[in-house]
């Protein structure tokens, strides 16, 4: 990588009922976003007219080794070796996470969420609302080992 630093503040922190970064279910899971102190109720105001929202967070316990650059999901050798940027596995390069979440309720400063698959206590660098228009356009095609490593990730 070419040492260009890029610095970023957390926008708030993740509140979850999960606390290890464990690969399915997280749908069962009890999550919100709870915005830092800079930002007020202005900041959501509009936010619960929107189902989905975009989260941006940092997986901050998280490791990377540029020896890993590919690998089998999961560690699964009946699925194929794929380079990290054909899979969404946690230990990545930059340690950025992005997931498409149910909108619960935004209570203040506080975002209620379904199907975060973020950590308690993970920094949230952005949120933003989902668009049906920011969605794919086209068909939508991926390999079957993805759909069979997704079964049970919601």
């Amino acid at each position: 990588m070419s040492g260009n630093e890029i610095q970023m503040t957390p926008i708030g922190y993740v509140t979850s009922s999960r606390a290890v970064p464990e690969d399915d279910n997280w749908d069962a899971e009890s999550s919100s976003i709870t915005l830092v102190d800079e930002f007020t109720e202005k900041s959501v105001l509009g936010l619960a007219d929107f189902s989905h929202v975009l989260v941006v967070y940092v997986l901050d316990k998280a490791t990377w080794n540029p020896e890993r650059q590919s690998r089998h999901p999961r560690g699964n050798p009946e699925w194929p070796e794929v380079g990290i940027f054909a899979q969404r596995a946690k230990d990545r390069p930059n340690k950025i996470g992005a997931t498409i979440c149910e909108v619960i309720s935004v209570e203040g400063t506080t975002i209620r969420v379904k199907g975060l698959d973020a950590i308690d206590g993970t920094p949230v660098i952005d949120i933003k609302p989902h668009m049906v228009e920011y969605g794919a356009r086209g068909e939508v095609r991926q390999p079957e080992w993805s759909t069979e490593l997704m079964k049970d990730y919601f």
